[in-house]
């Protein structure tokens, strides 16, 4: 049977790429690839079986975590991470216009705070619009001269569009991690693992006991980051990913062990792989 995995739509997008990357890396048996409308979506197609598989974005270099997959992965804690995929983000300003004539930018939110610089200089009386991914929006500028996307060079490719200017994030190293979902925990033997969990209380100390079982056990922390619960004001979760050395089964297993008395909900997604490549 094919590998149904879901990612980010419309076709074009950089989880488009990481999706065909990942299923690569992964050997999945005859991929095929479900576009969906929001990272919701994505997360909830491979939660709910109407996919086997899932790709997200969970973390850009320079606006930090998505939020959305982060919420998402809380909510439906049934789901295990097989692997991760670092892709170089390199945006392209495309339109049927010139520099001159653009009045509106279209975009995903992260791709306009990621060229923030470049636009304020650039194209500062510009409006700025969101939308759900950076193809959507060049499918949204396509045959307008006054409006502008910002996008994978690829995209502009496939819709006959005018490259404007190429690259425009503001930070040369722009890199996105991209986590491949699946409701099976991986066999492999990974160097990272991933957990998520919310404390008894908002006590002195509380959080402190939480890190110290990573310390304790001489493991790095590479990521740590806060999302609020949405159930009080104050109220948070945390994510967290630390480093493995080889053969770590019983070191994961003393880790949530010692977690586990501390936390109100402790989520794992598993330990992977973590890979890196670097195309346009």
């Amino acid at each position: 049977m094919p590998t149904r995995v879901a990612y980010l739509g419309p076709e074009g997008t950089y989880a488009e790429k990481a999706a065909f990357s990942l299923a690569k890396l992964e050997k999945l048996v005859e991929p095929s690839f479900i576009p969906c409308n929001g990272l919701r979506s994505v997360v909830e197609h491979v939660a709910t079986k109407r996919c086997d598989a899932a790709v997200v974005p969970i973390e850009n270099s320079v606006e930090g975590g998505v939020t959305a997959s982060l919420d998402s992965l809380w909510i439906y804690p049934n789901l295990f991470i097989s692997r991760a995929l670092v892709l170089p983000i390199r945006h392209c300003l495309m339109s049927c216009g010139s520099l001159n004539e653009i009045s509106e930018i279209l975009s995903h939110p992260q791709a306009l705070a990621q060229c923030s610089g470049w636009l304020k200089e650039h194209l500062p009386n510009a409006l700025q619009l969101p939308t759900n991914s950076t193809a959507e929006a060049v499918r949204m500028v396509k045959g307008s001269r006054f409006r502008a996307a910002i996008a994978s060079r690829s995209a502009r490719d496939t819709n006959e569009m005018e490259e404007i200017a190429f690259p425009i994030n503001d930070v040369a190293g722009n890199r996105t991690r991209f986590v491949l979902l699946q409701q099976e925990e991986s066999q492999q033997a990974g160097n990272i693992i991933s957990l998520a969990f919310s404390l008894h209380a908002n006590s002195p100390g509380a959080l402190l006991k939480a890190l110290s079982c990573v310390a304790n056990l001489g493991l790095n922390m590479s990521r740590i980051e806060s999302r609020p619960s949405k159930r009080e004001l104050g109220e948070y979760v945390f994510f967290m990913d630390i480093e493995l050395p080889h053969q770590a089964n019983k070191t994961k297993a003393e880790l949530i062990e010692n977690l586990e008395p501390l936390c109100e909900n402790l989520v794992n997604f598993g330990s992977y792989k973590s890979n890196e490549i670097d195309i346009d």
